[in-house]
């Protein structure tokens, strides 16, 4: 068993073989659909919930998870004699999960003195926080200490991007999730706004003018991160799997990726981004992190 167990939300959206594969622990999400109250991946799935989205009439609401569901994870660890705990989080500028997180690591610290528990703010989203999960988790089976996992995930903040498109930017609009990308919303019905982010915030990177452009675009912008350098990517998508492998076969060919998967988003994300959402969470391969 690690020494340091790696806690992060089903925000992360990494697939469940991974999660398995890798002992990463998940809290789940809330989704408030009218009277219901669901919990992300666990009693709501990703393909019943896109099948319900395109005919509501009302946008439904998410939540983060509270300290009070936190602290129940951390304490499960302590059960099970772990007592060192890194936490991941998507940004604390577009959800409460970090602070949440924090209130409940500072109740379990002060009860249980011998624990640690950092809890860190990723500033992004999706398989972007997913890959920095990914690794701590790997370097935590491999042995690592949580002061060593801490500072890996760290380094990757600054270099973990993303990238997407999605059929209309009306989800987010609704959902309060715009960000810096406002400018978008008023464009044409035949354009694909492209969003990325930015110190925590969605901020618009440009538009297109069909799926195929769009995907150009996104390669164009790995290339420009990254150069000739080796890069590992997650494509992500909601109900748009065909499309995922269009996008992969695109970055494939042209250029140097390491490590690559396929990822669905989760129904709480998916709530932002709506159906037929397409992108890629990537980060440049440095030899310490490799």
């Amino acid at each position: 068993m690690s020494r340091v167990a790696v806690v992060t939300d089903s925000c992360a959206s990494i697939p469940e073989s991974l999660l398995e594969q890798l002992g990463i622990h998940i809290v789940a999400y809330y989704i408030h659909r009218g009277q219901e109250v669901l919990r992300d991946l666990v009693t709501i799935q990703r393909d019943e919930f896109l099948r319900w989205m395109p005919g509501a009439s009302n946008l439904p609401t998410t939540a983060s998870p509270g300290p009070g569901d936190y602290y129940q994870m951390y304490q499960n660890l302590l059960a099970q004699g772990i007592d060192q705990i890194m936490s991941i989080h998507m940004t604390s500028r577009g959800s409460g999960a970090f602070q949440a997180a924090s209130v409940a690591s500072a109740m379990l610290m002060e009860q249980n003195p011998s624990a640690r528990v950092e809890v860190l703010d990723t500033q992004n989203v999706s398989l972007c926080q997913g890959w920095i999960v990914i690794e701590a988790a790997r370097s935590a089976l491999a042995g690592a200490s949580l002061g060593s996992i801490s500072a890996q995930v760290r380094r990757m903040i600054p270099i973990t991007h993303m990238i997407q498109t999605a059929d209309t930017l009306k989800y987010l609009y609704l959902g309060g999730r715009i960000g810096m990308a406002k400018r978008l919303v008023g464009s044409l019905l035949n354009i694909r706004p492209l969003i990325g982010m930015k110190d925590g915030l969605i901020v618009a990177l440009g538009q297109a003018h069909s799926r195929l452009q769009a995907y150009t675009e996104m390669v164009d912008y790995v290339q420009a991160v990254v150069g000739q350098g080796r890069v590992k990517i997650a494509y992500v998508h909601a109900g748009a799997q065909e499309e995922a492998q269009k996008l992969k076969k695109m970055v494939e060919d042209n250029l140097n990726v390491a490590e690559s998967l396929i990822a669905e988003l989760s129904p709480a994300l998916a709530v932002h981004t709506g159906p037929g959402t397409i992108g890629l969470c990537f980060y440049p391969i440095e030899g310490k992190l490799a």
